[in-house]
């Protein structure tokens, strides 16, 4: 997700490639922007990957919007941009247009020099509503396009985790638009009480109290959007002549309600239920490389399959236990009930579906899901150990569908990957790559528990973890792990027993053979036991539970 600040930019971006194809787009949008702003200094460029690493941008010293093409469509040919109706076709692209022009037209005021970047963020978060409904004002029509857009200028990154700061964040960014009339305050509903949970009624009010006086600011008073600012910090209490930067999330934190409400907000605007928007979202962001290779499975990995398979049923029947049956014969204990049912049935002519009897049986105790996630280290330093968990992957999410258990494979390096979603059965073995880094160690752990719930739920749930323990952030994987344990989920870690060879880097921040606390730490000499480890830790939980 881009910040509010990169909507609104100084200085000259380099140029994107693919300008000569939407040239079409780009100069009907620059004829078109005099109408929604009033300027005829402006021209608007169209294509993919403009506006930096935002949907759109303006640029003041240019004059000049961006659009990111990708946001309007795969092809430029889509629809006629000189043709009014096109907006309908494009609504969310053409919303970009609007909310660019609305800076243009109203984002006249500039940062003073000095003022320190927590205070320009939130100022520049409260200038996103102040913009908007100052277009809304002028032009009551373009409401409709800016609706549209909302839901493109928030991600769920925007309310990482449950703090004051980022409570306040999404207030500013959502909440702040019911006030500018943009949105209504029905469809925030949850947003704000998710909001309210953390800040409290108090704060949330006085934060309001400040996005309102932001509304009325005039379109060049930088000195009032700065002390409002000010204000915004102190109510959170940050302190900005001591805490210049804003403030960062804790990367040992797992989302909470803030997270899940804006999913459910962003959910309903897109027409989706929330699993499947943050299905869609993880399929973005975490899937496969497109040049990760794709092979069929060998004899080996099917029998493995069906072996591990069965030792999960056998796990899940074993050591029957006295319990009670229905029947619809004796012997047995008479149940009325359920006796006076038969006989009905039977006196309407309806084949008995009651069971009047009660027997006792050796049955089966119940035994919950198992829910594993697997996290395999993709850090140069694990190469030998990849191959062997690619055919892992494939090995347990097979298993699983005949096992009732549930399962996902995840490798984390210079980015998290998800190798086998949960409750699909992949055809092919898909074979992971190794990179440099472990940087992503702690959004690994954060997409497991999104995907297979691991801190809630009465399933058995389970975290094997594949990594010499080389991380980069040490201090937040033990505090996601430590929150794991506490909830109940086992945390097992396989350690290779061979360090990093010579050629692989070494950093002094990172901690070779680091052992995590609140985890079962076991050493493993080659891949083939890494994988018997989790397969034999899956079958003794299932079989102790």
């Amino acid at each position: 997700m881009s910040h509010p600040h990169t909507h609104l930019r100084p200085g000259t971006p380099p140029a994107p490639a693919g300008t000569a194809d939407w040239r079409a787009w780009s100069q009907a949008w620059t004829q078109h922007v005099p109408l929604l702003t009033g300027r005829t200094d402006l021209t608007v460029l169209v294509a993919p990957g403009a506006a930096g690493d935002a949907p759109e941008c303006f640029y003041p010293n240019l004059n000049r919007i961006e659009v990111d093409a990708t946001y309007i469509a795969e092809r430029p040919d889509v629809t006629d941009p000189a043709k009014a109706r096109h907006k309908r076709l494009v609504p969310t692209g053409y919303g970009l247009l609007v909310h660019g022009a609305a800076h243009a037209a109203h984002s006249r005021w500039t940062t003073p020099p000095g003022t320190p970047p927590i205070l320009a963020d939130v100022a520049a978060m409260l200038e996103e509503s102040r913009a908007e409904g100052r277009q809304r004002t002028r032009r009551r029509g373009d409401r409709r396009w800016l609706r549209h857009v909302v839901k493109t200028l928030l991600d769920p990154d925007d309310a990482a985790v449950d703090d004051p700061w980022h409570a306040g964040q999404l207030a500013a960014l959502l909440l702040a638009r019911v006030d500018a009339r943009i949105v209504t305050s029905k469809d925030v509903r949850p947003v704000r009480a998710a909001v309210t949970s953390v800040l409290g009624r108090k704060r949330l009010r006085q934060l309001r109290d400040i996005w309102r006086e932001a509304h009325t600011c005039d379109d060049t008073d930088a000195d009032t959007m700065i002390t409002l600012a000010r204000r915004w910090c102190q109510v959170l209490g940050i302190d900005p002549d001591q805490q210049y930067d804003t403030p960062v999330p804790d990367a040992g934190l797992f989302p909470g309600r803030l997270a899940a409400a804006l999913v459910d907000y962003l959910a309903v605007a897109a027409g989706v239920t929330p699993t499947e928007y943050a299905t869609a979202l993880l399929a973005h962001r975490h899937s496969p490389p497109a040049q990760w290779d794709r092979t069929d499975p060998t004899e080996h990995e099917h029998r493995a399959a069906r072996d591990l398979s069965n030792r999960l049923r056998q796990a899940r029947t074993q050591h029957p236990e006295p319990g009670r049956r229905p029947s619809a014969i004796p012997p047995g204990r008479l149940r009325t009930r359920q006796a006076i049912t038969a006989e009905a049935q039977t006196a309407a002519g309806q084949l008995p579906t009651a069971a009047p009897w009660q027997q006792r049986a050796q049955l089966p105790p119940e035994k919950p899901r198992l829910h594993l996630a697997v996290l395999v280290d993709l850090s140069g330093s694990m190469r030998r150990y990849t191959e062997a968990m690619s055919s892992a992957a494939w090995i347990f999410s097979n298993a699983a569908r005949r096992a009732e258990a549930t399962t996902t494979t995840i490798g984390f390096g210079d980015r998290t990957t998800v190798l086998v979603p949960p409750r699909t059965y992949p055809r092919q073995v898909l074979h992971m790559r190794t990179g440099r880094a472990t940087a992503t160690f702690p959004e690994a752990v954060k997409v497991a528990d999104q995907l297979l719930d691991l801190r809630h739920g009465r399933t058995l749930r389970m975290l094997a973890v594949v990594s010499d323990g080389y991380l980069d952030d040490i201090p937040a994987g033990q505090q996601l792990v430590t929150t794991l344990h506490r909830a109940g989920c086992a945390v097992l870690w396989l350690h290779p027993a061979d360090p990093p060879t010579g050629g692989d880097r070494a950093d002094p921040d990172q901690i070779w053979g680091h052992t995590f606390t609140h985890a079962t730490t076991l050493t493993v000499t080659d891949p083939t036991g890494a994988i018997a480890a989790i397969a034999d830790a899956a079958v003794t939980a299932l079989t102790q539970a």
